[in-house]
């Protein structure tokens, strides 16, 4: 098993976007707007930096009136913010001395941002007994030490706790961590290590912030992604099962922490973590757990992995647990670089270092081969490790083709790196040197400039936060379905932020694996749906919080039927990608209906699945017995999707049996609304759900039929009273399995 990090559009929030930035760029009837020209450093000696601006400006527009010049920046930096159309601004960008041309956008009072992108602030209604849950995180340890974890203001322990804390001379627990275990079943330990709790990777200490995180103000990454890191739940406890190493996390160690997480009384457990392969419910271990979490009343909120965008990647799929997928926030991190002919060109990375806009003298990886070593051109073109020149390229910016070694231009003693790459660029790495990432066009120019230009240079920027205004997409690493042990269960379950996420980090473990890079750090900035997942875990807490006897079948329900419906647009994968679409967290509490299942229903539904006695016993430990009248078919396993598959070119029809609880108004009625794409006819008995108490169970059946064809085709049921707007996808889609 790995730990699921990353090598890490719903309508209305796209249409708040885009008017944020249409308001705050103050256009006018001439199709001005507003802009900032960014200059760098101030130049040395006497030299009016106002004067300098309208020169620069009158350069550019027919005449410079009082109101043209809004600000010209002189005392900290060199730049002017000016009223432009884009051609003159486009203009600007070509000129000597200018970094960049970019609009001015509206900001807002920042947080660590993934919680406020989904309208979950600060401010949000809380439960009291928030404190009372308790959440078992599984992962690589915690970092006590993280302010993130600061047991400040917090009560007595919750006297349903059960569990220990396995106190060292480096490790305690306090009121916010109430307690703490580590396995590691071979005993084989690397120095590196600790024989504690603590964490000395850095993944538990992210994740375990991400989902029950205190406030912690002005937290960053050398100043990028500054603002209030926090969990979902802050003040709910945090119990640590340290099951991960740095080779790995074990099926004998996380089963035994599903067994302590489960006796100890945890409300919820979060698990990022995964295998690099499918495999079927009965010899997966977290499968397992999971279940036994929901037997004891326990979500289990999972990865759903890294291994995408191929289709039918998804590693954690079982029906008892929630699976979740990774997307963007709405924001960026762009690193830009400058060529010695003045031309500015835009990467991807997160590139914590300074430049201070030298320019260095910048070579080929092609031009510098270690031929005492037997390399050539076709080797030092990736930047392999060894393949470089040291004389060549020491104190130099390097040009690499398709790298994923930063070790070669490290040793060889590069300033920086520029990477051409046709890989995806909707996340950043972190690098143990200035690197930016081009897309091949770019590349292309780069390496032209490179070498057809006598004494290159270039310098790497320090990385920049933008706006993404397409966000919320699924981020291409994040696995996809369908579902590959139950094609027609739908997986993922609903998607969650999980890129370029700031949260807690070990101060044990340097910030890059770059040799020479002892960088500590206290907040990190990673991607995963490791990232994702624990947003999730703190969702399904704050839904727990208000409904302390719900099952997790019922929080499950929630959280997707509340999900903002999202677009193929943006990710053409569809539900494969995104599931019920994108986590809503402070509509989650109130769902008004929920799809409930237990224990017996997934019994039932394994026996339809073909599973025998013997097998059933390796998950359920139970005593049933499949037969004609107990076997369930899957479309009828209570689930708060529809799924039905055939074989391309096909037709198909499907009856799917559900039961919906009623939690909202005692008295209420709901009527079903259905969307479905041309080639889906969606049917639904009764189409009107008329409630008389809370906890009324009324039951309905859906009819689909869909002409398929080779692809996939969607649609929608809501259920809707005027208050609450209970919505489940619906997916047809053609199956090459039989």
């Amino acid at each position: 098993m790995a730990a699921q990090t990353s090598p890490l559009a719903w309508l209305s929030l796209i249409s708040f976007t885009l008017a944020m930035l249409i308001c705050c760029c103050h256009g006018s009837s001439d199709n001005r707007q507003v802009y900032i020209v960014y200059m760098g450093n101030l130049p040395k000696g006497e030299v009016s930096i106002s004067s300098l601006h309208t020169s620069m400006l009158q350069q550019v527009l027919p005449s410079v009136g009082s109101d043209v010049l809004l600000y010209s920046y002189h005392r900290s930096f060199n730049g002017f913010a000016a009223k432009l159309t884009k051609d003159e601004a486009e203009k600007l960008k070509e000129k000597d001395g200018v970094v960049s041309v970019f609009l001015s956008q509206k900001r807002q009072i920042h947080t660590s941002r993934s919680w406020d992108f989904m309208g979950f602030n600060r401010k949000v209604k809380r439960s009291v007994f928030e404190s009372d849950i308790i959440i078992g995180m599984l992962d690589t340890g915690i970092w006590p030490e993280s302010q993130s974890f600061n047991d400040t203001e917090f009560g007595a322990i919750p006297a349903k706790w059960k569990g220990t804390c396995q106190t060292s001379a480096n490790f305690s627990c306090n009121r916010k961590i109430i307690g703490a275990k580590y396995y590691k079943a071979d005993g084989d330990f690397d120095p590196s290590e600790y024989k504690s709790p603590r964490d000395s990777e850095g993944h538990g200490s992210h994740t375990s912030s991400t989902a029950a995180g205190g406030l912690v103000s002005k937290a960053s990454l050398y100043g990028l992604a500054k603002g209030t890191a926090r969990g979902g739940v802050p003040s709910a406890r945090i119990a640590v099962y340290k099951i991960c190493w740095s080779i790995g996390c074990d099926d004998v160690d996380i089963l035994a922490a599903f067994d302590d997480a489960i006796a100890d009384g945890v409300d919820i457990i979060s698990l990022s973590v995964g295998s690099f392969f499918s495999s079927e419910y009965f010899d997966d271990t977290i499968a397992i757990g999971a279940f036994h979490s929901m037997k004891n009343g326990i979500l289990t909120s999972n990865s759903a992995g890294n291994s995408g965008p191929s289709l039918s990647t998804i590693t954690n799929f079982s029906p008892w647990s929630l699976s979740v997928a990774a997307s963007t926030i709405d924001r960026k991190f762009v690193t830009r670089i400058k060529l010695g002919n003045g031309e500015i060109y835009e990467g991807t990375s997160i590139n914590t270092f300074d430049l201070k806009g030298k320019m260095y003298p910048f070579i080929a990886g092609a031009a510098a081969p270690n031929t005492s070593q037997g390399y050539t051109s076709d080797d030092s073109r990736f930047c392999g490790p060894g393949t470089l020149d040291e004389t060549l390229v020491k104190g130099k910016i390097v040009f690499c083709d398709y790298t994923t070694y930063i070790e070669g231009p490290v040793e060889a003693g590069a300033v920086g790196v520029v990477v051409q790459s046709g890989r995806y660029k909707d996340y950043a790495f972190t690098y143990g040197l200035p690197l930016s990432n081009l897309n091949l066009n770019d590349g292309r120019n780069v390496l032209n400039y490179v070498n057809l230009t006598e004494n290159p240079t270039a310098t790497i920027f320090k990385t920049t936060v933008e706006d993404d205004q397409f966000a919320p997409f699924v981020v291409t690493f994040s696995s996809r379905g369908p579902n590959p042990a139950t094609p027609d269960i739908l997986k993922p379950d609903l998607t969650a932020p999980g890129v370029d996420i700031l949260a807690a980090w070990s101060e044990a473990v340097p910030l890059t694996d770059t040799e020479d890079d002892t960088r500590i750090v206290t907040y990190n900035i990673v991607s995963g749906t490791s990232m994702s997942c624990p947003h999730a875990t703190g969702a399904a807490a704050y839904v727990k919080s208000f409904h302390p006897t719900w099952s997790p079948a019922a929080i499950k329900s929630a959280l997707m039927t509340t999900a903002f419906p999202m677009s193929s647009e943006n990710n053409l994968e569809a539900e494969f990608a995104y599931g019920a679409g994108h986590i809503n967290p402070a509509q989650a509490a109130q769902p008004g209906l929920v799809y409930d299942a237990g224990e017996i229903d997934y019994v039932k539904f394994l026996c339809g699945q073909g599973y025998t006695p013997k097998q059933l016993k390796l998950i359920t430990e139970s005593n049933f017995t499949c037969s004609e009248g107990t076997n369930g078919t899957v479309w009828d396993l209570n689930y708060p999707s529809f799924t039905l598959s055939t074989s391309p070119g096909n037709s198909i029809i499907r009856i799917f049996h559900r039961t919906v609880t009623n939690v909202g108004s005692p008295v209420s009625t709901y009527k079903a609304v259905v969307n479905a794409s041309p080639g889906l006819i969606i049917q639904v008995q009764p189409s009107v759900l008329s409630f008389k108490s809370l906890g009324q169970k009324l039951t309905f059946v859906v009819t689909v039929r869909a002409e398929i064809g080779n692809s996939m085709i969607s649609g929608s049921l809501i259920w809707d009273d005027g208050v609450h707007q209970v919505r489940s996808p619906i997916v047809a889609y053609a199956s090459l399995v039989e």
